[in-house]
């Protein structure tokens, strides 16, 4: 009978998690959750700047467009509190549980705005209609008041670049989602703007029919929140399984590929799971060479940074 060396066990099953510093470091996550947050109380601050002034001329004008732009703006604000609220949840470390963390409910508040948006759509739709069919035209505006309209256009227009480029910095679904709302807002503002140059020029008829227009565009921006959220929130997959197969494969001595799925994060990075089987002969230690030459592989090809990789003999 021939002994096995003791630093040489034969290979029963193995697995290798290997996941990158920048997503697993608890002070990262907290960094970067602490910079959503500081993001979104700036971005609340100007939007209660604009509500303030939209609110005053909507109600001296009566022009439903200010007042659409009024009520847009203050989703932009309420959409502001439940992301600091919801961020600050999301960037929990995983417990008993949440063993797989808690970044789903950042993304499940995108999903949120996509309701806030529909809200609007609604009520723009109703209100445009309603004042359509009555004939209802708005006061003519003074000068100033264009003028107070035009700059919170100016100022829709620095939160929607300033947001997404800190949500694309730091990969907040969150941020990006409320970006494309307040993208919306920007139409909605332009409306409005548009609708007090006619009305001071004797065309106030055109109000109502800007805002359904407007509502149409926030109804197209809200269906593409939706789809970019859902497949998150329901682990569509990631990347073709075929895809995890040919990368595995290349790696010399993988032998079969049992298994290969995939999943986007709430963050954007990819995670990945594949099951190999390699020679039964090989030690544990060869085998988690493998494991981690799959890894690095799948890494450099797919982009992904959170992999799992679980070895059995062939």
């Amino acid at each position: 009978m021939t002994c096995r060396p003791v630093d040489s066990p034969r290979l029963r099953g193995h697995t290798t998690r290997v996941t990158s510093p920048s997503q697993s470091g608890e002070t990262a996550e907290a960094a970067r959750a602490r910079a959503v947050r500081d993001t979104l109380l700036i971005i609340l601050v100007l939007n209660a700047l604009v509500v303030g002034v939209k609110v005053v001329v909507g109600f001296r004008t009566g022009a439903l467009s200010v007042l659409g732009a009024a009520l847009e703006s203050t989703l932009d604000m309420l959409n502001n509190v439940v992301g600091i609220v919801l961020v600050r949840l999301a960037a929990r470390e995983p417990d008993d549980d949440h063993p797989y963390g808690h970044a789903k409910f950042e993304t499940l508040g995108a999903l949120g705005i996509a309701g806030f948006l529909s809200i609007t759509c609604f009520e723009l739709l109703r209100e445009g209609v309603r004042h359509l069919l009555g004939g209802g035209r708005p006061e003519t505006p003074s000068v100033a008041e264009i003028a107070l309209i035009m700059a919170t256009l100016v100022i829709n227009l620095f939160v929607v670049r300033y947001e997404r480029k800190r949500g694309k910095e730091l990969k907040s679904p969150f941020l990006l989602a409320d970006a494309a709302h307040t993208n919306s807002d920007i139409y909605v503002t332009a409306a409005a703007l548009g609708s007090l140059f006619l009305t001071r020029y004797g065309w106030g008829a055109i109000d109502p029919v800007l805002a359904i227009v407007v509502a149409l565009v926030i109804a197209w921006n809200g269906y593409l929140i939706v789809r970019g959220t859902v497949p998150v929130l329901v682990d569509e997959r990631g990347v073709d399984a075929a895809e995890l197969r040919r990368e595995a494969f290349a790696v010399t001595g993988v032998l079969v590929v049992r298994l290969a799925r995939s999943r986007r994060l709430a963050s954007g990075v990819l995670s990945a799971e594949v099951v190999i089987g390699v020679a039964a002969e090989l030690t544990v230690a060869d085998a988690h060479g493998l494991a981690d030459d799959v890894e690095r592989r799948i890494k450099e090809q797919l982009g992904a940074s959170d992999v799992l990789v679980h070895v059995e003999p062939v």
